[in-house]
Parts: C-alpha cells; sequence; structure tokens
C-alpha cells in the first residue's frame, strides 16, 4: 500500500477493521522509510567523482560498498566502513555525501547520527555508563525507529580505551539482539589513526616519480591494519579500512574552486591558486602535502576574496 492509497481510505470514510488499519500503518511507515531512505546511486558515484578531490582508492571503494549494500534487501550485518586518513582529507565531507545521496534531508535527517569521542565520552571514569546507557541504549532506540539508520563515528583515535566494545555485537552476523535487527544498519568510523603510514607511502610513490593514481589499497592494506587495530573493533567487523590520501596543492585549489563555486562567486585559476598559496600548510619544509588538507577552505575563504 502507497502513501496515497492510505490517505484515501483515510479521508473518504471507508470503513476500516482494526486489524486491517494496522496492516496498512505499517505499510504506509515502511512506505515513508522508503521515501526517505533511498539511495541515488548514480548521484553518489557522480558526487565522489567531482566532489572528492585527490581520492581515488576511497571513491572506487565507497561506492562500491554503499552502492552494493544497499541494492541487498537482505544484508546479513551491518555496513561497517572504517575511513583513516591525515586530516583534512574528506573523512567527514564523504560521510555527508553518503548522507546525502540516501536520506532525503542528508545530514539533518533524524535518522543520520553524528558522535564525537571526544565530545560525548570525555570522561574516563564513566566508561562502564558510556558503553551500556549512552552507547548501547541510543543505538538500539534509533535502529527501532529506523532500521536503515547511519551511525557515524569522529575521532575515533581519541576515543576512551573500552567504550566502543559494546557496540561489538551491533556489528556482527547476529539476525536479532533483544528483537531488534541491525543488519540494514550503517557505521562509519572516521579516525587520523594510520595517517603516518598512509603519508609515507604516498611520499614512497612520489620520491620514485610514480603517479599517485598508481596507490592502490593493495600497498596500504597491510601496514594501515597493523597501525590502527590497537585499541579498535576487530577487524572481522569492520567490512574495510579506508586510507585517504594527503592532499598536494592541486588538491586544495581545486577544494577552493568549490566553495568558491558554491557560495556563487566569481572564480578563476588565477584566483585559486593565489587563495590555495595562502592557505596551504605544507607538513614540512620541501614537502608536498598539505598539513591541514582542506580542512580550513570553508572557514578561512572570506579573509582572501
Amino acid at each position: 500500500v502507497s502513501p496515497l492509497h492510505l490517505m484515501f481510505f483515510l479521508v473518504s470514510g471507508y470503513p476500516l477493521q482494526l486489524p486491517y488499519l494496522s496492516s496498512l500503518l505499517s505499510a504506509f511507515s515502511l512506505s515513508l522509510i522508503l521515501i526517505i531512505c533511498f539511495l541515488c546511486a548514480l548521484c553518489l558515484k557522480d558526487d565522489l567523482k567531482k566532489k572528492l578531490f585527490g581520492q581515488h582508492i576511497a571513491s572506487e571503494i565507497i561506492f562500491k560498498a554503499v552502492n552494493g549494500f544497499m541494492s541487498n534487501k537482505n544484508p546479513k550485518k551491518p555496513l561497517v566502513l572504517s575511513l583513516h586518513g591525515p586530516t583534512g582529507t574528506g573523512k567527514s565531507f564523504v560521510s555527508q555525501l553518503i548522507a546525502d545521496n540516501i536520506y532525503k534531508k542528508g545530514m539533518d535527517s533524524q535518522f543520520v547520527h553524528m558522535i564525537s569521542a571526544t565530545h560525548h565520552f570525555p570522561h574516563q571514569d564513566q566508561i562502564a555508563t558510556y558503553k551500556v546507557q549512552s552507547l548501547q541504549d541510543w543505538i538500539k532506540g534509533n535502529v527501532t525507529n529506523c532500521e536503515r539508520s547511519m551511525f557515524i563515528f569522529d575521532q575515533m583515535d581519541k576515543i576512551l580505551p573500552g567504550v566502543i566494545d559494546g557496540i561489538e555485537p551491533f556489528l556482527d552476523f547476529y539476525p536479532q539482539l533483544g528483537g531488534v535487527s541491525f543488519q540494514k544498519s550503517i557505521f562509519i568510523f572516521l579516525s587520523n589513526a594510520g595517517a603516518d603510514i598512509i603519508t609515507q607511502t604516498a611520499l614512497d610513490f612520489w620520491n620514485k616519480e610514480r603517479d599517485r593514481e598508481e596507490i592502490k589499497l593493495k600497498h596500504l592494506e597491510a601496514s594501515l591494519l597493523q597501525s590502527v587495530l590497537n585499541g579498535f573493533l576487530p577487524s572481522v567487523l569492520i567490512d574495510i579500512f579506508i586510507p585517504f590520501l594527503p592532499m598536494e596543492y592541486i588538491h586544495v585549489a581545486q577544494c577552493v574552486r568549490a566553495e568558491l563555486k558554491a557560495r556563487g562567486l566569481h572564480t578563476s585559476r588565477a584566483l585559486e591558486s593565489k587563495v590555495a598559496l595562502k592557505l596551504i600548510n605544507f607538513l614540512q619544509p620541501g614537502s608536498i602535502f598539505s598539513k591541514n588538507g582542506c580542512k580550513t577552505v570553508g572557514s578561512t575563504l572570506h579573509f582572501y576574496t
């Protein structure tokens, strides 16, 4: 039954028995979720291609993972992505792109939840409370409301040891836990852990005069896993660890161009170059990589235009 069909029955005064009305309301609720939460696969692919700069590995993997998961009507476990890399490389931004292409209201959807490790779990002596009351019960309640909920955990490299253990069962292959199924939910973990390994690999390729696009997941996967797993979730629960490469000058300039266009401002190569050169802060003298990537472009652009 569609929302329009239910509205017809209710408005027309058509007599409905309670069991039938209940089934109609359930179907109506499901229809609303499908309207609010439906992946536009082509839109996501296009956004990753046009808006996410310098991240050929992440772009390809994320599209395949999200599209495959959302296309599966009966996934056996939730989608669990772990995004790693230096500051300002697009980890939070790509989470926004995913939300924008699944939920009608994007990051403003009531089904998208952002958790900051340092903000939500600040006190060492309250770890037990965080695990059960603040995290387990909260996630269970949200998934009860919408099985297609999305949870984004930021600053995972700064989370207190033990806090995240409380959600391990939710990420596994259980059909239900306490009467709730988590198999259609999405969990995204953002972390700077592994940034040094990723940056060094990118630098090695540059020193050998090899193209950045030649870097593949296989060049990073083993060392990245070893670097980030200490104190993190068991790797068997993570569907894939996704590396974000450090940003070069050209990528910062692309971010500047995108931000100027988004604000409806005039742009030119000369202006983009001028702003990018003022914003870029290299990791060290002689380095080709930006220390902050594109992180400060949006908040400081007005100083230079």
